[in-house]
C-alpha cells in the first residue's frame, strides 16, 4: 500500500536529499582537508628538521689547488651527501663579489672574475639540478639591506677588535697614531665588512656555516649580530651554528713557509685547478725541496717535502668505510711508505695523484665558460639568483615589519613550513 504525503509535506523530500547530499559531501572534503593536513604536517616535520648551509668565495679568478683542497672539494662533498642521503638540505653557495671591492678592482677584470669563478663552481661538480643554490652576491640587494639594519646595532668596540682589521692597522701603522690612519689610509669597507659577512649568512636563515679556524671570528660576530638585533626588536634571525673544519692548509710550491696564493707573483708557486698534465708535471717538478734526497715529514726544518706529502695526502687513493667516510692517510704515514724513495719519486706520485684528483675539471670549466657563446653561464647565475632572492625576501619581509620599514606580510604554508615559527614570530610581533 502506497503512502501518501500532503501538499505541504511533499516539498521537503527535496530538501531533506539535498541536505543528506550536502551533508556527505562535507565529510568527505573533511577526511580530505584530514588528509591534506596529515601530509602537510609530516612535510613540515621533515622541513623543520632541514639544514641550510651558506659558503662563500671571493671571484679571485680560477681557483688554485688550495682553494679547492681548502674549500670547494668540500661543497661538492656536502652536495654528494645530501643527494645521496635525501635530507633536502638546502646548500647555498656564493661568489661574493662585493667583498672583494673592499680592494678598488678594474671593472672589466671583474666581471670577467665572476665569470670564472661561477664556471670553476660548476666545473668542480656543483650543480643546481642536486641541490644547490649558486649565485653572484651582488645580484641578492637583500644582502646589503639586511647589512645596514644589522650596521645599526652592532658593535664598533667588538669590530675594532676583529683580527684582520687589527691586522691591517698594525701593517700601516709604522709611527704613526692609529686613530689618524684609520681615517686617512684604511677604508670604511674594510672595517665593516664582516657586517655584511654577517648578513649573507642571517638573511637566508642559514643554521650550519663551514668555516676554517682563522674564520670561526667572522661566524662568531654573525652570532653576536644576531643575537643584537634579536634583543632590540623580535627573535627574528637565526644564530649559525660554528661548524669548524679541518681543511688542510697547501703551501707555495716556491716558498714552501708561505700559504699557496694567487697573488703571488711566480705564478709557479700555484697550480690552478684548470692545469694541464703538462703544467702540473712542471710545477710539481721544480717544487722547492732541499739538498737532502731521502723523505721524511719534517715541516719545520723540511717545509717543502712535508707540503708535497700533504698534497699526496690530500689528493692520492683513499679507502672509503662502511659510513662512507673517506680516510686519507696522513703525511707521517706516506713519509713511512716513502722511506727508501727519492724525491723524485716522490714528486712522480704527487704528479699523478694531482692529476687524477684534476681530471675533467679543465676541459668542463672551457665547455661552461663558452657554452652558448657565455650566455649559458648568464642563464644559470640568473636562476640561482632569483632562488636566492626569493629565499632572502623571506627573511627581510619580517625584518622590514619588526622595525617598521614594511607592512605586515603574508606567510604562505610554504614560507611557515621553511622557518619553523615563522608564524609564532608574527604574533609576537605588534
Amino acid at each position: 500500500m502506497r503512502s501518501t504525503l500532503c501538499a505541504r509535506c511533499r516539498p521537503l523530500i527535496g530538501s531533506t536529499r539535498k541536505q543528506i547530499l550536502r551533508s556527505v559531501v562535507q565529510q568527505q572534503q573533511r577526511r580530505n582537508e584530514s588528509t591534506s593536513s596529515d601530509s602537510e604536517e609530516k612535510e613540515v616535520t621533515a622541513m623543520k628538521k632541514r639544514k641550510v648551509v651558506f659558503s662563500g668565495i671571493q671571484p679571485t679568478g680560477i681557483p688554485h689547488l688550495g682553494n679547492y683542497l681548502g674549500a670547494l672539494r668540500q661543497w661538492k662533498q656536502l652536495q654528494d651527501d645530501v643527494e645521496n642521503s635525501g635530507s633536502k638540505d638546502k646548500l647555498l653557495f656564493s661568489v661574493v663579489d662585493l667583498h672583494a671591492i673592499t680592494v678598488p678592482q678594474d671593472a672589466d677584470v671583474l666581471r670577467q672574475r665572476r665569470r670564472e669563478m661561477l664556471a670553476a663552481l660548476l666545473a668542480i661538480g656543483l650543480d643546481p639540478e642536486k641541490g644547490s643554490t649558486i649565485f653572484i652576491q651582488s645580484s641578492v640587494p637583500q644582502h646589503t639591506e639586511l647589512m645596514w639594519i644589522l650596521s645599526c646595532t652592532a658593535s664598533m668596540g667588538y669590530l675594532g677588535r676583529m683580527t684582520q682589521w687589527k691586522s691591517k692597522l698594525t701593517e700601516h701603522n709604522k709611527a704613526a697614531d692609529v686613530n689618524e690612519l684609520a681615517m686617512t689610509k684604511l677604508k670604511l669597507g674594510l672595517f665593516s665588512y664582516p657586517v655584511l659577512q654577517a648578513a649573507d649568512i642571517l638573511v637566508h636563515r642559514a643554521t650550519h656555516v663551514p668555516v676554517g679556524e682563522d674564520q670561526k671570528q667572522h661566524l662568531e660576530f654573525a652570532r653576536e649580530c644576531a643575537t643584537n638585533f634579536n634583543h632590540t626588536y623580535e627573535n627574528i634571525l637565526i644564530p649559525p651554528e660554528t661548524v669548524i673544519a679541518s681543511y688542510p692548509r697547501v703551501m707555495s710550491l716556491t716558498q714552501p713557509l708561505n700559504k699557496m696564493s694567487k697573488s703571488t707573483p711566480n705564478h709557479r708557486s700555484r697550480i690552478l685547478i684548470t692545469a694541464s698534465p703538462e703544467e702540473i708535471r712542471s710545477r710539481i717538478k721544480g717544487a722547492l725541496t732541499d739538498l737532502e734526497n731521502g723523505v721524511t715529514y719534517e715541516p719545520e726544518t723540511r717545509p717543502g717535502v712535508a707540503n708535497l706529502l700533504e698534497l699526496l695526502s690530500q689528493c692520492g687513493p683513499a679507502p672509503t668505510t662502511a659510513s662512507g667516510e673517506v680516510q686519507r692517510p696522513t703525511p707521517q704515514e706516506l713519509a713511512e711508505q716513502f722511506a727508501d724513495a727519492t724525491l723524485k719519486d716522490l714528486k712522480g706520485a704527487v704528479t699523478k695523484a694531482v692529476t687524477e684528483e684534476l681530471q675533467g675539471i679543465r676541459e668542463r670549466y672551457d665547455d661552461f665558460l663558452n657554452r652558448k657563446g657565455g650566455k649559458w653561464l648568464d642563464e644559470i647565475e640568473a636562476e640561482g639568483a632569483e632562488e636566492a632572492r626569493r629565499n632572502a625576501e623571506r627573511t627581510m619581509k619580517l625584518v622590514r615589519f619588526a622595525v617598521g620599514l614594511g607592512p605586515r606580510p603574508k606567510v604562505s604554508k610554504r614560507d611557515a613550513t621553511e622557518w619553523d615559527g615563522i608564524r609564532h614570530v608574527l604574533s609576537q610581533i605588534r
